[in-house]
């Protein structure tokens, strides 16, 4: 999904980079109260894993590419504001040192990745998980698996709008909306299936790291020494 330069006018670019730089802004505010020592390592291999998934990129038309985004996966994991730093770091090392998305696009790409795969991906479980009420750890890589399903779609159809809006290239738009809709629903599932594999084994071993669940680990520990002490 990286846009490369030219593909939107000045303006809806300059507009998405305010956006991204709004968000990032919040993010570093942020992030600290979703960090401590023992969950701080666990971003930095977050955007290791990103980095690495998105650089396998293949062609969906039009001039753009589809790749794994990872959004939904970094929100469950560390946090969504956190999640949205290191997709911000990651796309940002992407576009200035490998050329994978364009220096004047890169605000398109951060909001689409960084702010829409993310905050879609971290909204949608959290409305899962409120829908379900779940009382132990065992639905959450479900839950977050469904969530990277939504986010990805989410973030090619916000990348239509704004073609449709700012479009600076000889492409139709229904064409190009066919291709991005079709290509991204098929990553979606994939997305879903490795991050349901990958917050499973992360919850198997170690359950007090995921961001998404530390409320449920909580909520489970009162129980058993509840129960201990009855």
């Amino acid at each position: 999904m990286h846009v490369p330069d030219g593909f939107l006018d000045a303006p809806t670019s300059l507009a998405t980079a305010a956006v991204a730089a709004g968000a990032v802004g919040l993010a570093l505010g942020r992030a600290r109260r979703e960090l401590d020592d023992r969950t701080a390592p666990l971003a930095g291999l977050v955007a290791v894993f990103v980095f690495a998934a998105q650089m396998l990129n293949f062609p969906v038309g039009a001039g753009t590419s589809g790749h794994l985004l990872g959004g939904a996966l970094a929100a469950v994991l560390v946090g969504p504001w956190t999640a949205t730093l290191c997709l911000t770091v990651v796309l940002a090392v992407q576009s200035l040192l490998f050329a994978d998305g364009g220096i004047t696009a890169l605000g398109t790409n951060v909001v689409l990745m960084a702010v829409v795969g993310v905050w879609t991906g971290w909204l949608v479980f959290v409305g899962l998980r409120r829908l379900v009420r779940p009382t132990g750890m065992s639905v959450v890589p479900a839950l977050a698996g469904v969530a990277a399903v939504v986010s990805v779609p989410a973030a090619a159809l916000t990348f239509t709008a704004l073609y449709a809006v700012g479009g600076h290239a000889p492409i139709p738009l229904a064409e190009l909306t066919a291709a991005m809709l079709g290509w991204h629903t098929l990553i979606g599932l994939g997305e879903g299936a490795i991050t349901f594999l990958a917050v499973g084994s992360i919850i198997a071993t170690r359950p007090d790291l995921v961001h998404g669940a530390r409320d449920l680990g909580a909520r489970q520990e009162l129980e058993i020494r509840t129960g201990a002490t009855a």
